[in-house]
């Protein structure tokens, strides 16, 4: 599992490509009479917003941390690991890292406030607008999704958390 995760952590280009293919896998199962083919393609248009939001963070990280992709995949693995680096210049770029997402996560409980009622509008509209199968889906993608999302965020938020305190709580190495 290190090994995959590891791998598309570098290569964003396949993040990307299952997402989609996961994406269209999913509407086709929901709307199964539309063509597989203009699923992918709306799916992927409609993701370009969040290929570009990747490509962002991605690159706001690496000037934070002054690294390049494989820098960025090796302090991303050790924070996953809760391993601390023993070189000054490592752990200085960890820390950075460290507290460039944990300021990003400074809105996420309005965020996914704002999650849970998009998913339960678009259920909503869905039951509304189309049968039942359509909304069934819907459902179970509204109470999946954010309760999934919920608990990897604060898996996340812990690893963060515990990785600040072990980088500020280690004093043999000055700052």
């Amino acid at each position: 599992m290190t090994r995959l995760h590891t791998f598309l952590t570098r290569n964003l280009w396949a993040q990307v490509v299952l997402s989609v293919l996961g994406a269209s896998a999913l509407v086709l199962l929901i709307s199964p009479g539309e063509s597989p083919a203009a699923v992918l393609i709306r799916v992927a248009f409609s993701s370009l917003g969040g290929v570009a939001v990747l490509l962002a963070v991605r690159r706001r990280e690496k000037r934070a941390t002054g690294t390049d992709t494989t820098g960025l995949v090796t302090l991303d693995g050790r924070i996953r690991s809760g391993e601390v680096p023993t070189d000054p210049a490592e752990r200085e770029a960890l820390r950075a890292l460290v507290a460039k997402r944990l300021h990003r996560t400074r809105n996420r409980p309005w965020a996914l406030a704002f999650l849970v009622l998009l998913f339960g509008g678009v259920t909503v509209l869905t039951a509304l607008t189309a049968g039942p199968r359509e909304t069934i889906g819907f459902g179970i993608l509204a109470v999946a999704f954010p309760v999934w999302i919920y608990f990897q965020g604060r898996k996340q938020l812990r690893r963060l958390h515990r990785m600040r305190e072990a980088l500020e709580g280690d004093t043999s190495v000055a700052a």
